[in-house]
């Protein structure tokens, strides 16, 4: 159940993303937010509920309300009309709490693809942070393409190969994951510097995660 919600998570990170460019409105956004945050909140509290008290099933599902309490903030605050830094802020203990559950798939679970997806969220949410709670617009597209090019791989990709039982991890596997995030990483540093910058106005009104 919870790959099915990560699928979706790649679908509401593609859109902010695209919010943070300037291609989605923040109110046409907000709604999204509202249906997967939904969702990433009901999925782990019914994984919680059937573990039966099993302490690895618990820890497992734990990480899914960071981004499901993360996407209804977004959605709440989009479509009120909020100030972003609230979500930026929160968006700091998001990215805390990502590093440490990759340290938990790389020492823990042996599952280093997981572990590298686990940090390429942190760095997504430090984003988040740095652009909606400190205000820092130069950032701004580089977050916003960042989001766009690691939406799918960290998301979709990885939901669809576990769902069909093709998903592997191991140090071959983990190295390729982190190689394809830094590149992509780079590619949005790069796209970037070649886009014009977001106003500062449309900027803070894109709270996004």
């Amino acid at each position: 159940m919870n790959n099915v919600g990560l699928l979706y998570v790649g679908a509401v990170l593609l859109v902010n993303g695209l919010m943070l460019l300037g291609r989605v409105p923040p109110r046409s956004a907000g709604a999204l937010n509202l249906f997967v945050g939904a969702l990433q909140c009901l999925t782990p509290t019914v994984l919680i509920v059937q573990a039966g008290g099993d302490a690895d099933a618990i820890l497992a599902a734990s990480g899914l309300y960071l981004f499901g309490f993360t996407y209804l903030y977004v959605g709440v605050a989009n479509l009120a009309g909020l100030e972003p830094e609230g979500v930026g802020w929160f968006s700091l203990f998001v990215a805390g709490c990502a590093v440490v559950y990759a340290g938990l798939s790389f020492w823990r679970n042996g599952d280093p693809v997981f572990g590298v997806i686990w940090l390429a969220w942190a760095l997504l949410w430090t984003l988040f942070f740095l652009v909606l709670g400190l205000g820092r617009q130069e950032l701004t597209r580089f977050t916003g393409w960042a989001v766009v090019l690691l939406s799918q791989p960290t998301c979709t990709v990885p939901a669809f190969l576990a769902m069909t039982g093709a998903y592997r991890s191991n140090t071959g596997t983990g190295l390729l994951a982190a190689a394809v995030a830094a590149a992509l990483i780079g590619l949005a540093a790069l796209l970037a510097s070649r886009s014009r910058d977001t106003s500062p106005a449309t900027a803070r009104a894109a709270a996004t995660a």
